[in-house]
């Protein structure tokens, strides 16, 4: 260990990692979150086909919208618990362990998805890999955070963002290639099932950050995190960075992912790649908005570039319901332009939330931020399937009217402050 005078007691340093350290650091958590955005696109892309095969006869559209937010919801529901509990053991445990063990879990139960043979089985299992999905983020997040010096973190926040969408990108030109249908399906969830080596590997080698190492030393043990978080020192910034990591998400699940069935429902059997088409130019679009996110933040400030990402967004997400559809040539341009814009958000979070905690509590902190937004999600999106019974299947009418959640962030940002400057420890 090393030491140095900050203004105050001595505090003890653990040793920088090397180079090729922090870039292994930084592959195996830009792996894990492209694996992560692999789950997250799977649903999207094959709900209505899983419902056509395990309903059978009992196929209805109505039906197909139903399973689709419930599906959406109980993964929401395991990502939430996930990201808080899986958090909460990265500040215990340490950010590489509880890292590998969000992986193991995500790949695992996606393997499982091949053999059931019920809709409940299915539902049961998306809320266990949701567990996985939500420890991933806080923990690499904040493993990376620590690891790389301060200039390097906007880009390599930006990275991590976009791996998670360029895991979206890659399995929708996967279902492009080999169309996902009533009598094909099951290869998509044992293809997500293949990340459980890199988990094993994490486990195994990945170098732990040096900040929590440092910070385990501290002779005095500071209270449970979750407790603390809400603490009067700490408990404005916790409500803020709920409430702003939770309107992107509300908005991305409850509005604008309805633009995928609503594909699927118009381009129909004659067409079956068109909503794997669909997908990918959203996830094009989100990965390229991700990796920006970060930098927007960087360059604007926070407050600033949540405004205006909060305002684009709101506009290109009723433009996609209300001013064009599917099959119609202006479509697909659209889906890239809202992916791009609505995503920012996401590289946005990568930078602000970290940097709001200190070291205690910060993948607890993060992952409570950024997954209180799924709590509400499961509830929004089961709303939103309620709705689309009532309006016969209009899934325009019901995307439109839930992307008007995005209008919150233009006022909720003002109550956030404008952080620019180095993690605390």
């Amino acid at each position: 260990m090393r030491w140095r005078n900050t203004r105050g007691p001595f505090r003890m340093m653990a040793p920088p990692l090397s180079p090729l350290a922090r870039g292994a650091v930084l592959v195996a958590a830009c792996l894990g979150l492209l694996f992560d955005g692999i789950e997250l696109g799977l649903m999207p892309i094959a709900s209505r086909s899983v419902s056509k095969s395990l309903l059978g006869d009992g196929f209805t559209e109505a039906a197909a919208g139903d399973w689709f937010a419930r599906f959406t919801a109980a993964l929401m529901l395991g990502a939430a618990v996930g990201g808080i509990i899986l958090g909460n053991l990265g500040d215990r445990v340490g950010r590489t362990r509880a890292m590998g063990i969000s992986v193991l879990f995500y790949s695992v139960f996606a393997a499982m998805g091949t053999w059931v043979h019920t809709q409940e089985e299915m539902l049961a299992l998306r809320f266990l890999v949701g567990l996985g999905v939500g420890g991933m983020w806080p923990n690499g997040m904040a493993l990376v955070a620590e690891c790389w010096p301060a200039a390097a973190r906007p880009l390599v926040s930006g990275l991590m963002s976009a791996a998670l969408n360029a895991g979206i990108l890659l399995l929708s030109q996967l279902a492009r290639t080999w169309p996902v249908s009533p009598d094909s399906w099951r290869w998509l969830f044992l293809l997500a099932g293949f990340p459980t080596a890199l988990g094993v590997v994490v486990l195994a080698f990945l170098p732990e950050s040096p900040t929590w190492l440092a910070n385990r030393q501290k002779a005095k043990l500071p209270p449970p995190p979750i407790r603390e978080l809400f603490r009067p020192e700490l408990l404005r910034i916790t409500l803020a960075a709920i409430l702003l990591a939770s309107i992107p998400l509300v908005g991305a699940w409850s509005a604008s992912k309805w633009m995928i069935p609503w594909a699927d429902q118009v381009a129909g059997s004659a067409n079956a790649s068109y909503k794997a088409a669909t997908q990918g130019w959203w996830a094009l679009g989100a990965t390229i908005g991700s990796f920006c996110g970060a930098q927007l933040a960087t360059m604007l400030g926070r407050r600033a570039s949540y405004f205006l990402i909060s305002l684009g967004t709101t506009a290109l997400t009723l433009a996609m319901f209300l001013l064009t559809a599917p099959l119609e040539p202006a479509f697909h341009p659209v889906v890239f332009a809202q992916g791009l814009v609505a995503t920012l958000f996401f590289g946005w979070l990568a930078v602000f939330l970290p940097e709001m905690f200190p070291t205690r509590v910060r993948a607890t902190g993060s992952g409570l931020a950024y997954n209180s937004g799924r709590f509400i999600t499961s509830a929004g999106v089961l709303a939103a399937g309620g709705l689309l019974s009532i309006l016969g299947g209009d899934y325009a009418r019901v995307g439109a009217a839930c992307s008007l959640v995005y209008c919150l962030g233009i006022v909720a940002i003002a109550l956030a402050p404008d952080t620019r400057r180095d993690l605390e420890t």
